[in-house]
Parts: C-alpha cells; structure tokens; sequence
C-alpha cells in the first residue's frame, strides 16, 4: 500500500464566508444564512479535497472560530484577559480566561465532523484541542471555591467527551493540536510546563483503549499564523523526547519548515515509540512558494532513511489558516500546496517499491 498521506486541518476560509461572518457580527444577516455559507464552504472544501486524490479530508475547519477555541461557544464564565501568545513578528494571540467553575465545553469537535461526513466520500479525520491548552485558562490567583485541581477533572472528562464522541461517530483519526508543547519550552525552559502538559494529556489518553489510540494522533508545530510562528526558534531536540511519552497510536510533526530537517528525522527515529507512526510535514504552509511533488517526494526519501516505511506517513507542517481570520494565505495557494503532497507522496510510494 502507498505512504498513508493526511491534511492537518485548516483550510483559508472562501472571501464569500469571510465577507459572511463580517455581516453577521454586524446584524445584517442572521443565523440561518451564516449557517448556510458555513455548510458551503465545508462542501466546496470536501469536494476540492477529494479532487485532489486526498485519501482522507478534513472539513478545513470552516466553520471553527480558531482550532483553540471552539469548546467556549456560549461559554459565559470567561474574561477576555488571559494568556497571551507572542509571534515573531510581533502580532500576538490571547486566550480567554475562566472567572468561575465550573468548566464544561460549550461545543464539540463531533458537530464538525458531522457536517463534513453529509459530504465526504472518503474517511474523514477530525481535529481536537488538547487539554493542555484549555489548562491555560485557569487564572494564576485561582478561582474562589473552584480549585484547580477541580478544574483540571472537569477538563479532562471534557476532553475525553470530545475525543470519544468523534471516534464514535466514525472518525477516521483524532488529532490532538498540541502546538503548545513547543511554546511552553519558551515560556518554562526548564521543561516543568512542558511535563505537566506531557502528564495532563496522558490523564485523557489513558481513558482509551490501545485500540483506540491508535486512532488517536498528536500533532506539534511551532504555530503558524500570519506567516509566522510563535517557537520555531525552540530546539526539537527538548521537546522530541517528551511528545513521544504520550500515549497515542500517531504522532504528526511539522519538518519541511526545520532548518535541519535530518537532524529532526534522527531524533524521530531515536525516540518514536517503536507502536507508533510518524507523519512528517512536507508541506510549509507558511512558505508563499509552492513546493513541487518532486521536492516533496524527495523529502519523503530522505525521511525513509531514517524511518521505517512502515511507520511513516506525510502531512502538511500546519493548518493554513487555523484563526478564522488569518487570510495570509489564499486558498488557491493551500490547495496548490496540497496537490504537491497528494502527487509527492504517490511518487515516493512508487519508488520504495510501495
């Protein structure tokens, strides 16, 4: 069989539903006639997938309000004061912050997936935040007669309520976004945030079966928005190590963005879990140039020189727009890039002998 080959979520949002969702912010369409151009944009973006031979779609995340986010809907115990991410470029991100317990999502990943499989004529993979990053919305002063330790159980029985719900629902995959891995070596380098993300996210993992974990990924990039990122600057080689600790069945890590790409692949092959499977970017979706599937085969080979083909697959580095208001890519340029992935992973497939 060929290389398995998977996108990691986002797909830029069509200028219609962006011009959409501006409207309805100011009240001059209503509810229905958003819901419809999300249903279309999730439709075009299936159908523009699977033109492209991708053997698994996603819904391109249409209709999230960003990847972190979307289990706040409703939610009315948050103050829009928390944790604040920095990007290279200087533009920043922030996070809500919980101001009373108790913590419960407001919507899940299930209803995403949902609405992709009316369309998908292929096995669809959906996308989920991981508990670590909901971690950060708990307040450093606390939260009076709401522990933290409350509200961590709260979290992870959250947490498992959306990863199950999607793999009931006949998800093909669930991936965990873990971008905050890479960027809490910044904020701690002494690695403590990073273990209590590591020990969080192994407290829902363990809730499943070995079966279903392995339907059950990890994916880690240094966060792309606005073609920029938040912890490229960060070395792998402290994170590596400790994201190959959690108990999933696959891992997908950002590469074709790496400045050393081989020196990544070495800490992969030293460090995979010998039951586990790597899908490894070969796609920068930060990069305006379209990369070509000759280059992309040819990342592949270099990879299976490290890795067993057996336990390799390919992936884009990052969503290409994982906030809905990022349009620093276009949409044409996210598909381009995908047909690269689609024909690079087909041509490598051929010349391992696959």
């Amino acid at each position: 069989m060929p290389l398995p080959t998977e996108p990691i979520g986002s797909i830029p949002r069509p200028a219609q539903l962006l011009n959409g969702i501006q409207e309805h912010a100011a009240g001059r369409i209503d509810d229905d006639a958003l819901a419809e151009l999300y249903d279309t944009a999730v439709r075009e973006t299936i159908g523009q997938l699977e033109s492209l031979g991708s053997p698994v779609v996603t819904d391109g995340e249409q209709s999230k309000p960003s990847f972190a986010t979307y289990p706040l809907a409703g939610a009315t115990n948050l103050s829009p004061e928390g944790v604040v991410i920095p990007f290279a470029d200087g533009h920043i991100r922030q996070l809500p912050t919980l101001t009373a317990g108790p913590f419960r999502y407001g919507a899940f990943a299930e209803s995403y997936l949902a609405a992709a499989q009316k369309y998908a004529t292929v096995p669809v993979k959906q996308a989920v935040i991981a508990a670590s990053a909901l971690s950060l919305l708990y307040p450093a002063d606390g939260i009076a007669g709401y522990s933290r330790e409350q509200f961590l159980s709260d979290l992870v029985d959250n947490a498992e309520a959306d990863i199950r719900r999607a793999l009931d629902a006949g998800a093909h995959s669930v991936q965990l976004d873990f971008t905050e891995g890479r960027l809490s070596l910044k904020l701690d380098p002494s690695g403590g945030v990073l273990d209590s993300f590591v020990e969080l996210n192994n407290r829902v993992l363990d809730r499943f079966s070995p079966q279903e974990r392995r339907r059950i990924g990890i994916h880690t990039c240094p966060g792309g928005d606005q073609d920029s990122t938040h912890s490229l600057d960060i070395d792998y080689a402290d994170l590596l190590p400790k994201l190959f600790t959690m108990h999933a069945g696959t891992f997908y890590v950002q590469l074709a963005s790496e400045s050393d790409p081989d020196r990544v692949l070495r800490l992969i092959a030293d460090h995979l879990p010998s039951d586990a499977r790597v899908f490894i970017g070969v796609i920068d979706p930060i990069d305006p140039v379209v990369e070509t599937p000759e280059q992309v085969r040819d990342r592949i080979l270099t990879a299976a020189r490290h890795i067993p083909v057996d336990r390799l697959g390919t992936c884009d580095d990052c969503g290409f727009s994982p906030f809905g208001d990022d349009v620093s890519t276009s949409r044409d340029t996210a598909f381009a890039k995908i047909r690269a992935r689609v024909e690079g992973t087909a041509a490598a497939s051929t010349q391992l002998g696959l």
